[in-house]
């Protein structure tokens, strides 16, 4: 049984993907010939061979759903369930071979959410930053940049270049509490690798005092902060770019620094284990749904599955927009869809498991 778990979650799964593929191409081919310098070889490395790792590991659990319901299905159609159920094996030992299997394929989808994915991700995303957007992005050239150092502390930067480490229209800013202290302007600021400093033209400091500011102004000032030129490259998309390890010791960074709204990466964190997870629970729900003969056969029980998918794939994305929310608690809010199904799993396990 085990054997036809994984083979049958395979066959769906390479039956998905070309489809996919083939949507795609529809899709993309006009984009692909607007660039005359952009070869086949490019596109099937860098954009399709990422295609099939991303959205292989995005189907998975869709594949896996259909594939233990088709087979189940077809055991119930030929009564070989009621035939074990007569033999006195008990509905949990049933379920122990789609237990490993389970436990395999959830293994299998940890190191691909964790570690692979991201780096295809990278790849993926830059191809289409440079050649299938409609407004092109310099992947040099970064605008609207704000780092928070500490509770009270924060740059600003209008734009900045990642090839020359030069930023522009630099302000720095410290509070005390809701109040303005001290204020630093710069035409630009760039950052000197050789002693890890900050070199500022035309700047401007402004100290606010009790009774007046004191205001004070140069051509050039070296100075230190308490961040480097890699912290300013960071932005949102770049969460699902970055592997498990370094997201982490991002978020932890950040957090030492104050910054109060990380959800956004954290929401990327919980949902690469979250998702491997779902295998034992989308296992266990298509299992308890499939091992019933029903009037219609297999058809009525797909056309259950592809349902509960259905709603299944529309709560993870509410959860992923809710958790990147300021003041939400990201992880019980991506990990919600699986506490629902796993609830509703646990019902028919033990329902099935009367009977």
């Amino acid at each position: 049984m085990l054997k036809k778990y994984l083979s049958s979650f395979l066959l769906v799964l390479t039956l998905l993907i070309p489809i996919a593929i083939a949507i795609d191409v529809s899709e993309k081919v006009d984009k692909f010939l607007r660039h005359a310098d952009l070869s086949l070889g490019t596109i099937l490395k860098d954009y399709y061979l990422n295609f099939i790792i991303i959205y292989g590991n995005t189907f998975m659990p869709l594949a896996l759903f259909i594939a233990v319901i088709f087979f189940t299905s077809k055991l119930a159609e030929n009564t070989e369930v009621i035939a074990i159920h007569s033999a006195k094996i008990s509905f949990t030992r049933f379920l122990k071979p789609y237990f490993i299997g389970a436990s395999i394929v959830t293994f299998f989808a940890l190191i691909m959410n964790h570690f692979v994915v991201p780096n295809s991700n990278k790849t993926f995303e830059e191809f289409n930053r440079k050649y299938l957007l409609k407004k092109q992005l310099n992947e040099n050239y970064l605008t609207n940049i704000n780092l928070q150092l500490g509770p009270n502390d924060y740059v600003f930067l209008k734009s900045y270049s990642i090839d020359t480490k030069v930023g522009y229209a630099f302000s720095y800013e410290k509070f005390e509490g809701t109040k303005l202290k001290y204020k630093l302007l710069a035409d630009n600021v760039r950052w000197m690798e050789k002693d890890s400093t900050f070199k500022l033209s035309n700047y401007k400091k402004r100290f606010i005092l009790k009774e007046r500011d004191l205001i004070q102004s140069g051509t050039m000032l070296d100075t230190a902060f308490s961040f480097t030129a890699d912290d300013l490259i960071y932005v949102d998309y770049m969460a699902k770019e970055m592997n498990s390890i370094k997201l982490n010791d991002f978020i932890n960074t950040s957090r030492d620094r104050g910054v109060s709204n990380l959800n956004v990466y954290l929401v990327e964190l919980h949902k690469r284990t979250s998702l491997p997870v779902s295998s034992y629970i989308l296992t266990f729900l298509a299992v308890s749904l499939a091992s019933r003969k029903r009037r219609g056969g297999m058809g009525v029980n797909l056309a259950i599955g592809i349902s509960l998918m259905f709603v299944y794939v529309f709560l993870l994305k509410i959860a992923e927009v809710l958790g990147a929310g300021a003041e939400k608690n990201s992880f019980f809010v991506v990990w919600l869809p699986n506490i629902v199904f796993g609830g509703l799993a646990v019902y028919l396990y033990f329902k099935n498991a009367k009977n």
